[in-house]
């Protein structure tokens, strides 16, 4: 008879070892914590060793695109308060400074001093949040367009012009959310894992890119030697995207080799695996606030930018940029899918495991790829978000949102995902044509409730049978 823990004559281990096995899922996990400390502690030294001495300053420029002439025309009299701080008018060119200690701050536009003919291009944004970090000046931008309408009617109209802008900017945001949902459909489809801290990969693209773009690779090491070039003080955006895609990929393959691949051998259930998920999301969101620290932060570059007038719709270079490469990626991703050997054995394990492995398919392998590609996309998602602003809990604010986009179009398949997270997308956007924009996030849980029960199954799940 072979002992528990032993090998029998042909070397083979025949038994599992219970107690070794909770004791390695043990070390494993105490791994993972002290891996995720010493990540997010590299970020809190870079961060204290970036700050320096000097006066901060509030700034920005208040002009709209004149539709004769197609130039910018500053505005000068506009009312701008920094709450706690003061007010200031702009000058004749439209600008403002308002001098500031470094924190947080509030600053509102005053729309009953823009002048007849203008107006904000969305009522909703009449105050802004400012991040004043030390020695760094902090730069707001309010879009004022000319008409009295915009794109935002404040007679509760529908017009033409907003249906058009709340298209695209439902269209982005879809994007955007399809990338994250991608890889958390995925990573059920394969190992039935409902996955809750797939939100905080997301946040962990968007402070990674914010590292990258402000540290550079030096900050990695710690800064124990500087690195010439660019890669000492901070990289481009452009390249601190593609870091960012990199180390959600990498944490992707950590937590699934240091955690979840030894509860697959240990037999653990998928409920446990699922609360242990919840766990890990905690865990990471309060480690990330309490190095990032709760402020709202923005990018070095492209942190204000003028919109550029298409037909009705109006768009920023950079978010009209991060659709583009958000397509691609998504294309990328379906032709993988298709084309790829690896990524038939994806589908094929997402469709069926069990008939998968026995026909030759390493299904441990194509798990670990499904977590790298899955936690990749949606850091990619979280560097794209954090074009607009950085905030240490935003995967957990589109987390539902997540569920619903894979629920929507189906669980367990990455094209379901896609459609799901634009109907998301668009139905949210749109909702603010009738409900406050407070509100909208309610409408894509509406519309899920609605789908499900005429399609239990998602858009494009299988139906299955029952008994």
């Amino acid at each position: 008879m072979v002992a528990q823990g032993q090998r029998d004559v042909s070397g083979e281990r025949r038994i599992w070892d219970g107690s070794a096995s909770r004791v390695r899922i043990a070390r494993l996990m105490l791994g993972l914590l002290m891996s995720a400390l010493a990540a997010v502690g590299v970020l809190a030294i870079a961060e204290r060793a970036a700050a320096s001495e000097g006066e901060q300053t509030i700034f920005g420029v208040i002009s709209f695109t004149s539709e004769e002439s197609n130039e910018r025309v500053p505005i000068e009299g506009v009312e701008i308060t920094v709450e706690g701080v003061g007010s200031v008018t702009t000058d004749g060119d439209g600008a403002f400074s308002i001098p500031v200690e470094p924190g947080e701050y509030t600053v509102s536009i005053d729309p009953a001093t823009l002048p007849p003919g203008t107006s904000l291009r969305d009522l909703d944004r009449v105050e802004l949040s400012a991040l004043v970090e030390p020695g760094r000046d902090q730069r707001v931008l309010f879009a004022v367009v000319a008409g009295e309408e915009g794109f935002t009617d404040t007679s509760g109209g529908i017009s033409l012009r907003r249906v058009a802008q709340l298209v695209a900017n439902g269209l982005k945001d879809g994007l955007y959310l399809a990338m994250a949902a991608i890889g958390l459909s995925l990573i059920f489809g394969t190992t039935g894992l409902t996955n809750f801290a797939h939100a905080e990969m997301v946040t962990w693209g968007m402070l990674s890119t914010y590292f990258f773009n402000f540290y550079g690779l030096a900050g990695v090491i710690g800064f124990l030697a500087p690195l010439p070039g660019p890669f000492g003080d901070g990289v481009p955006v452009v390249f601190a995207v593609v870091f960012g895609a990199i180390s959600g990929g990498v944490l992707g393959w950590l937590i699934n080799r240091v955690l979840f691949k030894g509860a697959r051998r240990a037999g653990v259930a998928l409920l446990s695996q699922m609360l242990m998920t919840i766990g890990l999301s905690i865990l990471m969101r309060y480690l990330m606030l309490y190095f990032f620290r709760g402020g709202p932060r923005q990018y070095l570059e492209y942190t204000a930018q003028r919109a550029v007038s298409i037909g009705p719709i109006q768009l920023t270079p950079k978010d009209m940029i991060a659709m583009a490469l958000s397509v691609v990626i998504l294309t990328g991703v379906g032709l993988y899918l298709q084309r790829t050997k690896m990524g038939k054995a994806m589908r094929a394990v997402s469709d069926n495991r069990e008939l998968a492995e026995s026909t030759g398919i390493d299904v441990e392998r194509v798990i670990s790829n499904v977590w790298v590609a899955g936690a990749a996309l949606a850091a990619t998602a979280g560097a794209f978000y954090g074009l607009t602003t950085v905030r240490w809990d935003f995967g957990f604010r589109i987390l539902l949102l997540m569920f619903a986009a894979v629920v929507l179009g189906g669980l367990g398949t990455a094209y379901g995902a896609f459609m799901g997270a634009l109907l998301v997308g668009l139905s949210i956007s749109l909702s603010t044509l009738f409900i406050d924009a407070e509100l909208k996030n309610m409408v894509a849980l509406l519309v899920l409730v609605v789908v499900l029960l005429f399609r239990p199954q998602g858009l494009f799940g299988r139906p299955e049978r029952i008994g």
